[in-house]
């Protein structure tokens, strides 16, 4: 395994689940954003494949979810949405609709970064503050 290979192995192997899961959404945003300027380049099957990476990355952020809790079913819809709208894109090779998903992603990796930095205590603290 050449030197870059085993590092970036261990680098993956010493996060903490929150960190994996901003990272997949890291790799998202840098797939489609890959994926447009492909379409842009008439590229269209490197577009193809990261677009369909794009749709592996949500089905890996997907597959860590607790559906029995709320904020895990509303994950769950958002990234069913996702999926869907990335694969409408990729059919189309519809660059604008790549654009508009990219500010959501954002949006949720923003989110579980700011949870990250904040302690258990503050997150069960700010977890009853929000309404029923």
């Amino acid at each position: 395994m050449n030197p870059y290979a085993a590092y970036k192995k261990q680098s993956v192997t010493t996060m903490t689940p929150i960190e994996i899961v901003i990272k997949l959404y890291s790799e998202t945003e840098r797939e489609l954003n890959r994926s447009i300027v492909f379409i842009e380049d008439k590229n269209y099957e490197s577009a193809n494949k990261a677009l369909n990476k794009s749709v592996d990355l949500i089905a890996a952020l997907r597959s860590v979810l607790d559906v029995n809790l709320p904020i895990g079913k509303n994950l769950d819809s958002i990234y069913t949405f996702l999926e869907r709208q990335i694969i409408a894109a990729n059919v189309k090779k519809d660059v604008q609709v790549i654009k508009t998903l990219l500010p959501m992603i954002g949006e949720l990796k923003d989110a579980f970064t700011q949870i990250s930095t904040m302690s258990k205590d503050e997150i069960a603290a700010q977890s009853m503050r929000q309404p029923k």
